[in-house]
Formats: C-alpha cells, structure tokens, sequence
C-alpha cells in the first residue's frame, strides 16, 4: 500500500469537512431565502429546521465523546475505525441533502437531524484522524488546511445559491445541485480514507485536564462560540434582507463569510506552535463579537460586508484552536475531548434558533427581534473572553511549551 503523504491527508480532511460542514450542514443557509420564496416554509419553520439538525449534531458529537467509554465497557463492541466512521458519514450526508429536494416537509425535520449527526461524526473523526496522522508525519502545521473546508463548501455552496436565484431556480432544485457536488466531493476523497487511530478506553474526565486548565470551563467558553455565531451563520442572508432590501448585494454576505473561514483556517499556519491557544482563542472571540455588532450598528453594504469577514476568519480557526489544546492537553484518547468539546458547542447552535425565534415573536419587528439576538450572540462570545482570560491567568503554559 502506498505510503500516505501528508499534503493528501490534510487536503483529504479538507474535502471532507467541505461535504459535511459546507454542505451537510450550511447549505441550509443560502437556500434558505429561496424556501421561503418558494413558500414551502416560514420563519419559525426555518428556526426548528436549524435547532434539528443542531440537536442531531449535539446527539452525533456526544455519541463520539462517549466512544472510547463504551469500548472499554464492552469489550465485545467492535472498534469504530475513523475512517470507516467518516466515510459513513459522508454518504449519510449525499442521501440526506438528496433527499431535500423531495417536496415532503414533514420528514425535513428529520433529514435536518440525521444530516446533524452525520455532520459531527465526520467533523470529530475527521479531525481526530487528519491530527493524529500529520503529527505522526512531523507536520502538524498543515492541520489549518483541513479546516479550510467548511469555508470552501460555505463559499461553493454560497456562490452557487447566489447564480441560481439570479436564474430563479426552486429551492429543490438547488438541494439536488448541492446534492451531485457532495457526491463529487466524496468521491475525491474516499480513496485517502483509509487506516486507522487508536483511542484511549478512558472516558473524559471533566474534573482536571493533565493539571492544566480545568475542562469544564474550557469545554464552556467553547460552548458559548457555538451559542456566538449560530445566530448569525443561520439567519445571514435573512437578516441582511431585512436591513437592506432590494439590494443587488444581498446574496454575496454567505459567500463572503466562507472566504473569510477559508483564509482564517490558512492564516493559522503561519501561527507559531508554543503560541497559547488560549490568547489565540480570545483574539478570534473578539473578532466575532465585532463582526456581529457592525450588523447591529452600521447595518449598510460595507457594515455586513467587514462583519461577515470579521465573523468567518476566526469560524475554524476557533475550532483548530481548540481541538490542539486539547491534543496538548490529552494527547492520548483526543477524540473522546474532541468529541466532548463538540457536543458542548453544539448545544449553544441548539438554543441559538429558539432563541431567535422567540424574540421575533416578542418584538415590534423582525429587525428588532434580530438585532436583540446580535446582540446576546456577542455578550456570549465576550463572556467565552473573560472565561479563557481566567484560565491563562489561573493556569499559564510554560514557556517553552509547544504543540506535538
């Protein structure tokens, strides 16, 4: 078998976080302005499509945090290989943005959920997979590669929304496009999917993390990201139309918000590894809560065009962050952090469209009701600062530390 490169391997997570996040996940977003066009659903439709398919990714993240337990508690159990885990996924995800297209609202719902579940399995075993391997191969500075893809499916699947709503092109229609293209970005990558890592048999222990920065309060400022930028990456292209309508604009703030998570997740190559990850994650919190206020407070064509920026550059590099603290902090047994990290973010993206949704209901007006959600989503992100700020003071990192 031939000897995998490490290019292949990171440009392989890449690929697949473009079908899983990209599109798995936030293709929902451009087409959303074209559902409601098409009248096939509603606002508050829309908010519960989000919240199952972030319940689903919640679900999907806890199952992979609780693996590693349940292998050293059935010993019978076979071994989830990763790459046998992200290739499941990835099908999971072209049937189920397939089946989008199919006029049949009542099973949306699930479709949502189940392509949520499919999302996390692929994001932690991806993650934990590409990690392992380039730190094995002496190049773990290529990680922010893999990362690049969320923002390369959210800037795809973006772009391509914006040309099919200048050709009025049905919102199925354009769930069946989306659909062919993961099935092409599958297909590229599936002959790199193959090997394993192993896992440690030992559940995550919340209660200290190798000495370090106690994981509960890591694991919650994490959380509060997700709470932080959902409100935002679901309701863009509506919250847009509502402050700027008419504009010729409107449909490039998604795209714009997937080139800036593609160039922030490149940007992070050239970050030093004994750099903390901390600092780093309270630099690219600020710099969220700023993009979501310009939305707020200068809602015109340059004010969302610097936000949706602001917001993307640091979407991923949140995420890399993050997950190599973790590797630092548990270099054996990642996943299982990883995966538990992941599902705590994930239920900030599940109160986030509820959340939504209710101030909509309480308020004079649409641009009301979101420009109050704005405004929790930044004091949240804010809020992830102070906590991360408590932990570099509580717990520093020796100086000549350095990533693995």
């Amino acid at each position: 078998m031939t000897p995998q490169k490490p290019l292949a391997i990171a440009l392989a997570g890449m690929l697949s976080l473009a079908v899983a996040m990209g599109i798995g996940r936030f293709a929902f977003t451009p087409l959303l302005p074209m559902m409601l066009h098409d009248g096939v659903i509603d606002l508050p439709a829309a908010s519960w499509l989000a919240t199952a398919n972030y319940l689903g990714y919640w679900l999907g993240a806890m199952a992979c945090a609780l693996q590693p337990w349940l292998w050293g508690r059935w010993r019978a159990l076979p071994a989830i290989v990763h790459t046998a885990a992200i290739r499941a996924g990835l099908l999971a995800t072209v049937l189920l943005t397939l089946g989008m297209a199919a006029h049949w609202p009542s099973a949306w719902p699930l479709w949502r959920f189940l392509a949520g579940m499919a999302s996390a399995l692929v994001f932690v075993y991806t993650s934990g997979w590409c990690l392992a391997r380039l730190s094995a191969l002496g190049q773990p500075k290529l990680a922010g590669v893999i990362f690049v893809g969320p923002g390369l499916g959210i800037m795809v699947s973006g772009l391509a929304a914006t040309l099919m709503v200048a050709g009025n092109v049905r919102a199925a229609s354009a769930w069946l496009a989306f659909g062919v293209l993961a099935v092409i970005l599958t297909a590229l990558v599936w002959p790199q999917l193959r090997g394993r890592v192993a896992f440690s048999a030992t559940p995550p222990d919340l209660s200290n993390a190798s000495g370090q920065a106690p994981m509960a309060v890591f694991a919650l400022a994490y959380g509060l990201a997700g709470f932080g930028y959902i409100v935002t990456a679901t309701f863009l292209p509506v919250i847009a139309r509502q402050a700027l309508p008419g504009s010729v604009w409107l449909d490039l703030f998604w795209p714009l918000f997937g080139l800036g998570v593609g160039l922030g997740a490149l940007l992070t190559i050239r970050f030093p590894v004994h750099w903390d990850r901390r600092h780093l994650l309270m630099g690219c919190y600020t710099m969220q809560a700023s993009g979501i206020l310009l939305g707020v407070y200068w809602p015109s064509l340059v004010g969302f065009a610097f936000g949706s920026l602001l917001i993307g550059l640091p979407f991923t590099a949140i995420t890399l962050f993050a997950m190599q603290e973790v590797r630092r902090l548990r270099p054996e047994g990642a996943s299982g952090f990883i995966g538990l990290l992941t599902a705590v973010y994930g239920l900030g993206q599940i109160a986030g469209p509820p959340w939504v949704s209710l101030l909509l209901q309480r308020s004079a007006n649409p641009g009301q009701g979101f420009a109050l959600a704005l405004q929790t989503a930044a004091a949240s992100l804010l809020l992830g600062v102070a906590l991360f700020g408590w932990l570099v003071r509580r717990h520093p990192v020796a100086a000549n530390a350095a990533l693995e």
